[in-house]
Order: structure tokens, then sequence, then C-alpha cells
């Protein structure tokens, strides 16, 4: 099979991955967030929780059902683009995906219909119910297909049958690999997160419009109460997660780092531009020995470099070291935006801060980001491999034509663009209308929505701009 053909097959998978995992990553935060907030409506019976509750629904199930769809299209790929890849692999991660259908999504089938239209049949205790159960859903579905790719990253409890396929040997050790604990915390986490700041996001975006806004002052503060209290045990857990990947994957390390010469002391290098031609990084910013105290936590700790290998066995080594940046960067620019709310939430002045507002809102869509450079940095980071160290990517592809494999991905980003595009926009529009009955407007005119059916229109209280209380 052709070059062309196999980097064709890997940027047509990495392109419906990455609009796949935006939508379970969203998933399985919000659907947590939403079971907080129904928790708390039964504990304290106020009906701003239930509100709120309301409202992220809507947004769940659109995101919910987005997922779906995204992810049966990566599944046909295995068989397409994949297909020896599949066959090798089958008999260890095809039960592994089985039980994720016969598990978790099952679980979340069953009561997600209760969760989206039983609240009024069934009561606000059994409601309460299903939408956890749903939430366990998200999270046992997030459990299986990190196993799954935990596998192919430190595969364990194996062997090779006649035909050259990977068999089990021991099932527990399959399941619990050797990265998999790291990589499910690590994921889980982000996904919060990045639930955590689109709903501080909107809050902020119904602040700007309307300063009293209570559901907008509610999600807010629940928001940045997670970047404050969850980002820092994010950076422990990707902290662990590298000292991990030192052992299982160093050349993975080396290209994420930029260290092409293996030394004791390792400095880190915050920028530069890596050139895989000369094995150098140019103009590069570094702290001297930092590097090996984060990885090996030793001053003096030895960090493998990328000349340890053979060109052939190394992985991309610019996507790999730009993309860790991205995710390092997006997480402690979490950490700042939570540490500022703190000083302004003491300050009392959280809500009317306009300019702390507006980051919110521009920052609203960073986890997402950040998710997209840590599965780059993951998978990349991988190569030149399918299954690390024993199943190469150039043997794992189908025996197809680059013809057939770029018209198939001509298609898929028409059709990605056009459906979830449209998607995206939905979503979107949900997010800007107001979860409560009264809102400023951008002219500082105070107005209601009323709804009827299927439409709405809003209805002006006061043509002039608000002084600054709602009437």
């Amino acid at each position: 099979m052709s070059e062309l053909a196999i980097d064709l097959a890997r940027i047509q998978f990495a392109f419906t991955v990455s609009f796949h995992i935006i939508f379970p990553a969203f998933s399985i935060g919000l659907a947590s967030y939403i079971t907080v907030l129904e928790a708390l409506h039964l504990k304290t019976k106020q009906h701003q929780y239930l509100e709120l509750s309301k409202y992220w629904t809507k947004i769940f199930a659109v995101t919910f059902g987005m997922g779906v769809v995204s992810g049966i299209v990566m599944s046909y790929q295995f068989g397409t683009n994949w297909g020896v890849f599949s066959d090798k692999t089958g008999p260890v991660l095809g039960p592994l995906m089985g039980y994720e259908v016969l598990t978790a999504f099952f679980l979340e089938a069953g009561f997600l219909g209760i969760m989206l239209f039983g609240r009024e049949r069934v009561g606000p205790k059994l409601h309460f119910l299903a939408v956890a159960v749903v939430a366990f859903g998200t999270l046992l579905s997030a459990t299986w297909i990190l196993s799954v790719n935990s596998w192919m990253q430190t595969p364990a409890g194996f062997d090779f049958n006649d035909k050259g396929q990977f068999i089990v040997t021991d099932w527990f050790e399959v399941v619990f690999n050797p990265s998999f604990p790291y990589r499910l915390v690590h994921m889980v986490i982000a996904a919060y997160l990045t639930t955590a700041f689109m709903v501080a996001g909107v809050g902020a975006w119904h602040l700007l419009r309307a300063p009293h806004n209570e559901l907008g002052r509610i999600s807010l503060s629940m928001g940045m109460w997670m970047a404050v209290l969850v980002t820092p045990i994010q950076i422990v857990a990707g902290d662990l997660h590298g000292l991990n990947t030192l052992e299982h994957q160093p050349m993975k390390v080396a290209a994420m780092e930029g260290h092409f010469e293996t030394q004791k002391g390792a400095p880190l290098i915050l920028f530069g531009i890596p050139n895989e031609e000369t094995e150098t990084v140019d103009y590069k910013v570094e702290i001297p020995k930092l590097g090996s105290i984060i990885l090996t936590h030793s001053i003096d700790g030895e960090i493998k470099g990328l000349k340890s290998v053979p060109p052939e066995e190394r992985p991309p080594v610019a996507t790999v070291f730009w993309s860790f940046r991205i995710m390092v960067g997006i997480g402690f620019l979490m950490l700042g935006l939570g540490l500022v709310s703190l000083w302004l939430r003491y300050k009392k002045t959280l809500y009317e801060t306009a300019w702390f507002l507006r980051t919110c809102v521009y920052a609203a869509p960073c986890g997402f980001i950040a998710i997209l450079a840590g599965w780059v940095t993951t998978e990349v980071g991988r190569q030149p491999y399918t299954v690390y160290g024993l199943l190469r990517t150039s043997e794992s592809v189908s025996p197809i034509d680059a013809s057939a494999v770029g018209a198939s991905l001509a298609v898929f980003v028409l059709v990605y663009f056009v459906i979830f595009g449209a998607g995206i926009y939905y979503l979107l529009k949900l997010m800007r209308k107001s979860p409560t009955k009264y809102e400023q407007d951008l002219d500082g005119r105070i107005v209601t929505r009323l709804s009827h059916g299927n439409s709405s229109k809003d209805i002006i209280v006061n043509p002039e701009p608000a002084s600054g209380k709602e009437s």
C-alpha cells in the first residue's frame, strides 16, 4: 500500500475522531453537572437549580446525539481503512468494545428517555436517579474506551496465536494495563474542566447582558469553583501520567520535551522550533535542570533522547512538541482564571467585572482545544505504531487505493461540516437563550421572551437602556 494511502487513512481517522471526541467529553461533564444540579434542587428546593437543570438537559440531549452519530462513523473505518489492525487486535479489543455497548451504552439508552421526557411522570427522586444513572453510564463508557486506547499504548496480558493475532492471556492485565488508570483520570478530569469552562462562559455571557441574572451567576460561580479546585488536581494527574509515559513510551516524552540527546539534568524547553533534519531545537528558550526535575523528580535524572533510536522509530517531533505545549498552556490558563475568580470573589466583584466576564466567554471553548491537543500528543506520539512497539501503522491498513481513501475523506469533510456545523450552531443558539425569563439585551433594554409552540420572540419591556436595576 502506498505511503499516500496510509497518510490519507490516518488523516481521515484523525478528522473523524477530532469531531467525535468533543461530544462525548462534553456529555461526560454535562451529565455529572446536571446530576449535581438535580441533587442540589432535591436538597434545597431552590427553583434556580431546577431551571438550570432543564436548561442544560436540552443541550446535553443534542450533544449526546451528535456523539453517538459521530462514533458510529468511526467504527466503520476499522473495517474499511484499518482491516489488518482489526484482524490482528480483534480478539483483544473486540470484546472490550462489545462490553462498552452492553454495559454503558445500554445503561445510558435505558435511562435517557426518563431523563429527557420523564420529569413530570416519575417524580423528582426517580428522575434524579435516572440522571445519575446516565451520568454513571457516560463514565463507564469512557472507562471501556480508554481501556482500549490504553492497551494500544501499553499492551499487556496478551500472547500471539498461529495466525499472528493478539489473544488474551489475562483479562485483568488487558483492562487494567499500565497506562489505563492515569489516562482514565486525566481524561475524565479534562471532561469536567471542559464542561466547567463552558458553563462558566455561558453564565458570563448572560451576565454581560443582564448583570442581575441569577442563573448566570450560579453558572459562573460553579464553573469557577471547579476551575479553582480541579485544575490543580489535573496538573498533578498530568504529572503522574507523564511519569508513566516516560517509563513505557520514552520516545513520546522525548518528542514532547524536544530532547534529541540523552542527558542527565535535562533542561525544560519552554519554546523552540524542532528541526528533525539537524536533530536540534532551534531558537529554544529553556530552564536548566527543570526538565529532569519534572519528569524524574530528580535534578540529575536521565532523560532518553530521540537519537537513542533510529529515525524510523521516532514520532513526528514538531507535531507532538507543539500540541503538548498547547495543552499545558491551556491548563495553566484555566488555573490562572480560577485564581483570578477567587480574588474577585473576595472583592465581591466577580459578577460585575466586565473584562473578566468577557475573558470567561472567550475561554469557554478552551477545554475542547486542550482535549484535542492532548489527544494529538497521545496518538501522534505513539507513532510509528498502532499497538506500541508491536504493530506498525504501515502494517495495520487495509489494501485500498489512495484514490478511494481520498474520495471518502472529501465526502467526510463535506458532510461533517454541513451536519455537525449545523449541530454546533444549534447548540450555540440554545446557549445564547437565557435560562431566566427576563434579560437585558446588548443595548441595555430589558426584554422578556414569549414562547408559543416551537417559536419565540422577544418583547421590549422598557425601550430605554436599563439604569442598573431590572424592573
